[in-house]
């Protein structure tokens, strides 16, 4: 929501960095690209591009509908494709670039009502690989990193009930959820030129549930 951008956009200011709003569906190719135009109008260069929108709608297989399966694919895993394609020329014609794709837990190990979901983010995954094989050349990195579960507005959400909280508390070895965040570092290492020798890789975010 614009209400939220604006408050991102003064907590960056008082920081004493520039900072613009711009809202977007990245489902849709036309606004990638207009986000990217709009992005290097107010700020001059893009850096980095982290994809971080994402939807969940839980529903078993038996309730999933074309309809749901193919939204859920077209945030978040085209547009995954089409702010990546956005972004590129202005990163290539820099050499320069880091790309960070926020995948998740999901597409390790999946979970009930969430076939959709899983399919969508190891979609991500795979994308992040082949993308770093092709952009490396142009000294762009591509990582993904693959949170458990979260406390997100969404992750919340999905884990309304007390039984399912204590369960993913149980199994993960610091037995508890995560907060956003604990996602902070993890982005901001894959962001930055301490990650300079580091792509293709996809990182798990998840208080210890999967081991790679």
């Amino acid at each position: 929501q614009q209400g939220d951008l604006s408050d991102v956009v003064a907590a960056v200011v008082a920081r004493g960095r520039a900072a613009t709003a711009i809202a977007a569906d990245v489902s849709v190719a036309e606004d990638c690209r207009r986000t990217v135009a709009e992005a290097l109008a107010a700020l001059g260069r893009v850096d980095v591009l982290v994809n971080n929108a994402g939807i969940l709608r839980l529903a078993t297989i038996e309730e999933l509908t074309p309809e749901l399966w193919d939204q859920t694919l077209a945030v978040n895993t085209r547009g995954v494709f089409q702010m990546t394609q956005a972004v590129l020329a202005t990163m290539r014609d820099r050499r320069y670039g880091r790309i960070v794709n926020i995948a998740s837990l999901a597409a390790r190990t999946g979970g009930p009502g969430q076939s959709h979901y899983a399919a969508s983010k190891s979609a991500v995954v795979g994308f992040t690989r082949v993308s770093s094989m092709e952009l490396g050349t142009f000294g762009i990195t591509v990582n993904a990193v693959c949170p458990g579960i979260i406390q997100t507005e969404m992750g919340k959400n999905n884990l309304r009930d007390p039984e399912r909280v204590a369960y993913f508390e149980k199994i993960t070895d610091l037995h508890r959820l995560g907060e956003p965040e604990d996602v902070v570092g993890p982005v901001a290492f894959f962001a930055s030129d301490d990650s300079a020798f580091v792509t293709g890789q996809a990182l798990s975010v998840d208080g210890g549930i999967f081991y790679s």
